[in-house]
């Protein structure tokens, strides 16, 4: 007697799919990479008009996906991804706010024959810094900091998304903010007079 033929992966729902990454089939999350990667490019390169920058985003989005896809509380997957890219989007568009902000300010303080040159180095310095700050904190210190420097939530809304307690949000907030400090302590009196235009 023959066994019933097995489904292939691109007729199963999302829910299925889900379930079976979850448990660590790696076919299951191809299958949902194939479904959603496109239309999440689509709206990340309409935000942004930057193909490359849409492909890194939605790249980000999958290998976040997969890298907690034992923990995260996902009920609707299609709301999950998009919402999630959407975070991303903003997250992309207030630190080229910053970047350009940064370089607008070398520009109007450096003296005009080094501008061009100051203004990139001391950028890269800056950016370069702090990739090195963000990589020596844990992930959810990465998450939290991003939250309250970035993003402006409060404490309390912190503690909410991330589902720790405030005295727990508080203490990831005091150790990035002293490493962060660490790391971008060489520019902090460059950047001071730059806050008040912020």
């Amino acid at each position: 007697m023959k066994s019933a033929a097995v489904p292939s992966y691109a007729s199963q729902t999302d829910a299925v799919l889900l379930a079976a990454m979850q448990a660590g089939d790696e076919t299951a999350f191809a299958e949902l990479y194939k479904r959603y990667s496109y239309p999440l490019f689509n709206v990340a390169y309409g935000k942004l008009k930057n193909r490359e920058v849409a492909e890194e985003l939605v790249q980000d989005l999958f290998e976040n996906l997969w890298s907690k896809r034992t923990t995260a509380q996902i009920e609707q997957l299609g709301s999950y991804l998009f919402s999630a890219l959407r975070y991303r989007i903003i997250n992309y568009i207030k630190s080229e706010k910053v970047r350009t902000s940064y370089e607008l300010f070398c520009r109007l303080h450096l003296n005009e024959a080094d501008t061009g040159t100051e203004a990139a180095v001391a950028l890269n310095d800056l950016n370069e810094a702090l990739t090195a700050g963000m990589q020596h904190l844990s992930e959810k210190a990465q998450e939290v900091f991003r939250l309250s420097r970035l993003e402006q939530y409060t404490i309390p809304e912190i503690s909410v998304r991330v589902n720790l307690s405030e005295k727990t949000v508080e203490y990831h907030l005091r150790k990035s903010l002293k490493l962060m400090r660490r790391y971008l302590r060489n520019f902090l009196l460059l950047l001071w007079p730059f806050w008040f235009f912020m």
